[in-house]
């Protein structure tokens, strides 16, 4: 059995984040401190190209910004039919990270990859895909949980009831600025083109990344 064949029959996510339940307010809380960084990080939306990978079922964040942007991309299991259907929006449905093989060398300016890359077996193939869609001076964008965070989200959603436990029980790995760095580096991201730091109160890992 390869190693691509194992890790497929170990994953067993089936939905997108926010298909057939609601967000709790802890959730909603974190999709809110994320997105103000991720504005922070790009001047202005107007007129870009941003491809929101894994952006959940109602792509809650960059549904936001369909009004400025030239196009906006989304990649998930599975996206919400009247997003699909909306002008200005591609939607790409399936597993990561052979959905991003859809999509052509500097399809996007702007790439944000948002609480996605712990969920993932094979987190340097998906960075490494990322890159090759964003266009010379584009940007990526990523947000992961980090190892303090761990403890959290595991409270919240294990004893608390405040968050979807099958999320926590998806995620493969949690990443501090050291185990995150590495991974930038090895999908092809210049280390002066990097920039990589904690926030969110030291629960999450955030990255630009320039090409």
């Amino acid at each position: 059995m390869t190693e691509e064949t194992s890790a497929q029959r170990r994953d067993t996510r089936n939905r997108a984040f926010g298909e057939g339940y609601s967000p709790t307010v802890v959730d909603r809380f974190g999709i809110w401190l994320s997105a103000s960084r991720i504005r922070r990080s790009v001047p202005t939306f107007r007129g870009l190209r941003l491809a929101d990978v894994g952006c959940g079922y109602h792509a809650a964040f960059s549904r936001t910004l369909i009004d400025d942007l030239a196009e906006l991309i989304l990649l998930d299991l599975h996206i919400e039919p009247s997003l699909r259907s909306r002008p200005k929006v591609r939607a790409i449905e399936g597993s990561l990270p052979e959905s991003l093989g859809q999509l052509g060398d500097g399809a996007a300016d702007v790439v944000v990859c948002n609480s996605v890359l712990e969920h993932l077996w094979d987190p340097v193939r998906a960075l490494s895909e990322m890159r090759r869609i964003i266009a010379t001076g584009g940007v990526l964008l990523v947000n992961v949980p980090s190892w303090r965070g761990k403890r959290f989200l595991e409270l919240s959603a294990f004893r608390l009831g405040l968050s979807p436990a099958d999320e926590m029980n998806d995620h493969k790995a949690y990443y501090d600025p050291s185990d995150l760095w590495p991974l930038l580096v090895r999908a092809g991201f210049a280390p002066d083109h990097i920039r990589c730091f904690r926030h969110k109160f030291g629960l999450n890992t955030f990255a630009t990344c320039r090409k």
